[in-house]
């Protein structure tokens, strides 16, 4: 196991992304500086920058670059309970340029009524895009929902995935 976590920024048209790798592991990642998600990890190691994290980097860039499947072998690892990790591993089951409603999460994830639950998975998600909470919108009536990174990041996202960005 190492002291450090490494982290390493990769440009998007929807701002810069950062990824947080810890013994080979991505423990964050999203559109914030690196140091914003390291604060978020409660007694995680020091932080270390570095240019290159590859094969991390290179998924992300791929991604961006079209191949909506290259981040799917990419290892994860989040704190949570039972409901959020089962919440997490359907995320990641959906498939790029789809969504499925917080209902629909919650009951994928093993817990039909647990709505409320499902949004918070989301919300407390630290793994964006590769675990893909992203692809989660609104139960009823309809609208995106929220997304920690702004509407228009998860606009810029589905809209990508769809071919259409």
């Amino acid at each position: 196991m190492t002291d450090r976590i490494d982290a390493a920024t990769v440009p998007t048209p929807a701002g810069d992304l950062s990824v947080l790798v810890h013994d080979d592991v991505v423990v964050a990642c999203g559109f914030a500086p690196a140091e914003a998600h390291h604060a978020r990890l409660p007694g995680a190691p020091p932080l270390r920058r570095v240019r290159g994290l590859a094969p991390f980097t290179t998924a992300l860039a791929a991604y961006v670059d079209g191949d909506l499947t290259a981040l799917d072998p990419l290892p994860v690892s989040q704190q949570g309970g039972p409901f959020w990790q089962a919440s997490w591993k359907v995320m990641r089951e959906v498939p790029p340029g789809e969504v499925i409603t917080y209902a629909e999460l919650a009951a994928r994830a093993g817990n039909p009524r647990a709505i409320r639950a499902a949004g918070s998975a989301c919300a407390q998600n630290r793994i964006a895009p590769i675990v893909p909470c992203h692809r989660i919108v609104r139960t009823g009536a309809g609208g995106l929902g929220g997304y920690y990174y702004g509407l228009g990041t998860k606009e810029w996202l589905l809209a990508h995935e769809r071919g259409e960005a």
